[in-house]
This record gives C-alpha cells, structure tokens and sequence, in this order.
C-alpha cells in the first residue's frame, strides 16, 4: 500500500513541476502594455480558467491528498520487531 502510494506521489510530483512550467506567468504582459487595459487584467478579476489552470488544481489537490496520507501512514507504524523471537546473547566474563 505504501510502496504504491509513493509511486503515485512521486508521479504528481512530477506532473505539478512539469504542468507548473508550461504555463506562463501572469506578469508575462505587464511590461508590454499597461495603458491597454492589460494593468486591469493583472490585478484583476482574470477570464475564464483555462484548461492547464484546471489541471494545476487537480494535480494539486492530489499532491496534498497523498502527502496527508504518507504522513498518517508513517505516523501509525506498527511497533513490531523482526528481532521479537530471538534471545539476548549471553554474557561472558573476562578475567
């Protein structure tokens, strides 16, 4: 179950830097125009979220949901030892 779920967090990751980078910055235009109308779209309220900004916030979200669970999943641990059945080696005097 764990191994999984790192696979799958690793593979969000991934998808977030890569999904991240492709998208452009929204001051990509602030130098060009700012008498245009191009200010009022920087500062604000921005159209319609695109397809990529959709993808982001999936991914996203995802990423958040696995960490929380990889987090609760190490803090539960069992306290269990592979040592359990084998005794404690026996003390020899030196003299």
């Amino acid at each position: 179950m764990t191994t999984l779920l790192v696979i799958i967090h690793v593979t969000v990751c991934i998808l977030l830097i890569l999904i991240v980078l492709l998208q452009s910055g929204k001051g990509a235009t602030m130098g060009v125009s700012l008498g245009g109308g191009a200010g009022q779209t920087l500062f604000g309220a921005s159209g319609p979220a695109t397809i990529l900004t959709k993808i982001t916030t999936a991914v996203a979200v995802i990423f958040m949901i696995t960490s929380l669970m990889l987090a609760y999943l190490s803090g539960n641990q069992s306290e269990t030892s592979i040592m359990e059945k084998t005794t404690a080696p026996i003390e020899q005097k030196t003299e």
